[in-house]
């Protein structure tokens, strides 16, 4: 029994020919919208207490979806007859679609893992030494697979026309010239690939890191597979390839711990009494909440020509509490020395004979006023 049997009297015949085909592939539709519907479900709670495989299954939402429909047009194509000339065609455009769509499909799994690693571990927290580690490995190393998942992709849609393939086979007689020129043309590519791999098992820096690189103070804000952003601090961006981490040296604030130790010069009078100072700073860093309550000392680092260098040091628990903790114990001795011994600021000093030529004597020593000589004490800028 064929479909012209049951179906009304003059009714189209081209239709009543792909009738069966049209209805199996409504069938296949339906069935492929029933396993994505039911596979969605399914994925959805068994993601509930597993913030990776929730971020894996809304990644892969739209790929698996094309995936299923176009698995249902394969099958369709398998059941039409060897007669139609448009079917090699229409098989050879549905195989490159298949091939492109799970391409995409993986590509996603690999975001969507690399996305519920990040949701797993949050930088918004006071110790994010291991969230920074392990969000700069995932993102790191999930952006090198995504890139050979791609390749590997495109090489196997370019295999599927049999030109490609002659071609191949002929290139594989050279391989060796042709190795080196690819080798050679390459070489930038695939250095940052390296250097991504290096960075990502090694991890010189993470994301959120404090660094210093080209006379810098900046923030790791983004790690991509062919360079770094770093976030320098007055909002610029300066972007730093991959290999340049492997091959240069710059400094990290932050690779083991984000606590840090600042230092505050001051210059004063040989005759300043440090006992008050000290007091002051340890008045000064107990008042603070960004003192971290490890270290607060100064003391009497140079004896120059003209005056004594001071350094106090401060501790912090981040490189910006360290800055605002500086600049807050530094403004605060000035104050204390302005007020209270303004007199053991930095300065001059100069002997004057009666003849009225000035002498000068050494200076940050007292003056020796010999004969009537008048004594004289001009202040004086510090020299750091």
């Amino acid at each position: 029994m064929t479909a012209e049997d049951w179906l009304p009297t003059g009714f189209p015949p081209l239709l009543a020919e792909w009738l069966p085909t049209l209805l199996v592939a409504l069938l296949l539709a339906l069935l492929a919208e029933l396993v994505f519907r039911l596979g969605r479900r399914v994925v959805l709670r068994a993601a509930r207490n597993a913030p990776v495989v929730a971020s894996v299954g809304r990644a892969v939402q739209a790929p698996a979806h094309l995936l299923l429909y176009l698995f249902a047009l394969h099958v369709l194509w398998q059941q039409m007859p060897p007669g139609a000339g448009w079917l090699p065609g229409i098989e050879r455009l549905t195989a490159l679609l298949l091939i492109g769509v799970m391409t995409w499909l993986l590509a996603r799994v690999v975001q969507g893992v690399a996305s519920g690693v990040a949701e797993a571990n949050p930088l918004a927290v006071a110790d994010n030494l291991e969230a920074r580690r392990i969000r700069t490995q995932t993102l790191v190393l999930s952006r090198t697979v995504q890139g050979m998942v791609v390749l590997v992709g495109a090489s196997l849609m370019l295999m599927t026309f049999p030109a490609v393939r002659q071609v191949g086979a002929s290139l594989l007689a050279s391989a060796g010239v042709v190795g080196l020129v690819a080798g050679f043309a390459a070489r930038p590519v695939l250095g940052n690939l390296i250097a991504g791999l290096q960075i990502g098992l090694s991890q010189p820096i993470r994301i959120d890191d404090v660094v210093i690189v080209e006379n810098e103070w900046g923030v790791i804000e983004e790690i991509t597979g062919t360079y770094v952003v770093v976030r320098i601090w007055d909002e610029r961006r300066l972007v730093v390839p991959l290999q340049y981490w492997i091959e240069k040296p710059f400094q990290n604030w932050t690779r083991s711990t984000s606590e840090l130790t600042g230092t505050v010069f001051l210059w004063v009078d040989y005759r300043m009494p440090l006992a008050p100072l000290r007091e002051v700073l340890q008045r000064v860093c107990e008042g603070s909440a960004l003192w971290d309550r490890r270290l607060a000392l100064l003391q009497v680092t140079e004896a120059g020509e003209r005056a004594m260098q001071l350094r106090c040091l401060v501790t912090a628990a981040s490189a910006s509490a360290a800055w605002d903790l500086r600049c807050h114990v530094r403004e605060s001795l000035i104050d204390f020395i302005q007020r209270e011994h303004p007199d053991y600021l930095p300065r001059h000093r100069a002997e004057i004979d009666p003849a009225g030529a000035a002498a000068p004597v050494a200076r940050g020593t007292p003056p020796v006023v010999e004969g009537g000589a008048a004594q004289m004490e001009t202040p004086s800028t510090p020299t750091g």
